[in-house]
């Protein structure tokens, strides 16, 4: 049984590895500069999204886990994903709500890479002030490391690439894609198998409502925290309530040794935060047409 759970423990860190590089790597082959510098010159835009995903989100998650009184295993978890922005799938999100891709996609890769070195910074200060410290701390200085090894070099390579020869990363982008979707899944249900006796006993909690709670205050302050026309606007708040969830699996892991009720109830808020996300688009998206980029 010991040596069943080590190589699962292996598998899943593989996969969480293989996941993070493809994911980044993949929205480097989409990213164009032109649309970065497009996104940065619209100043007061780029402000507003940077404040929403990287101060008001973390504290939103913080006020949800105080309101529904989590245990710490649930409280940690809800800190973690609330303290990472920047979900990959976010701009098929925006696509689905007929949303202005590009300046989506382009606020999207800015989240997950500044919020990745933020992340755990933000989130150790949280978890330390709320006085779960004493059981539980992030390594702060290897998470770091972990943002710029796996997420920083695949990203700046995959823009390299785009520029230098379009061709190649267009020829490039759709496997690579599908790698980061069949990691996703792969992390996903080795997390599930490891985690379903847990998941089980928190169905009678607060944690997915919690979760959806978080879900609903994003997508609301996306929205108005931010400038433009109802395309710009879909686009913010859809960008927002979902979680980078490499780095957020990676804290677990190397934080909390892939502990098996943090590592559940991030499963379950990731997947209420994907369905909510997944359905606010579609709603937000009937009887649409594709705006004007």
């Amino acid at each position: 049984m010991e040596n069943l759970e080590a190589l699962m423990g292996g598998l899943f860190n593989v996969a969480l590895m293989l996941m993070i590089v493809a994911t980044m790597f993949a929205a480097g082959l989409s990213t164009t500069l032109s649309a970065l510098g497009k996104v940065f010159r619209n100043v007061w835009l780029l402000v507003l999204v940077l404040l929403a995903g990287l101060v008001v989100r973390p504290l939103v998650g913080w006020g949800a886990a105080e309101l529904f009184s989590l245990e710490p295993p649930a409280y940690i978890a809800l800190l973690l994903l609330a303290a990472c922005a920047g979900a990959p799938f976010g701009a098929n999100m925006v696509m689905n709500a007929r949303g202005n891709v590009v300046i989506g996609a382009s606020l999207q890769v800015v989240l997950a890479i500044v919020g990745g070195f933020t992340f755990p910074i933000v989130a150790n200060f949280m978890i330390t002030t709320t006085g779960l410290g004493e059981d539980f701390s992030l390594p702060v200085a290897d998470l770091i490391k972990t943002v710029l090894y796996l997420q920083l070099v695949p990203f700046v390579l995959g823009i390299v690439v785009r520029h230098w020869t379009p061709e190649m990363a267009a020829q490039w982008k759709p496997p690579t894609a599908q790698v980061a979707k069949y990691s996703l899944m792969m992390v996903t249900v080795l997390g599930l198998l490891g985690t379903w006796r847990t998941m089980l006993e928190s169905l009678g909690t607060f944690v997915m409502l919690a979760g959806a709670t978080f879900v609903v205050v994003m997508l609301i302050v996306g929205w108005y925290m931010a400038v433009g026309d109802r395309s710009t606007r879909k686009a913010t708040s859809l960008i927002e309530p979902a979680s980078n969830a490499g780095p957020v699996f990676a804290a677990v892991a190397i934080g909390f040794n892939n502990d098996p009720q943090i590592l559940a109830a991030v499963i379950m808020i990731f997947v209420v935060q994907i369905f909510g996300s997944v359905f606010t688009a579609a709603y937000l998206g009937k009887g649409q047409s594709a705006p004007e980029e």
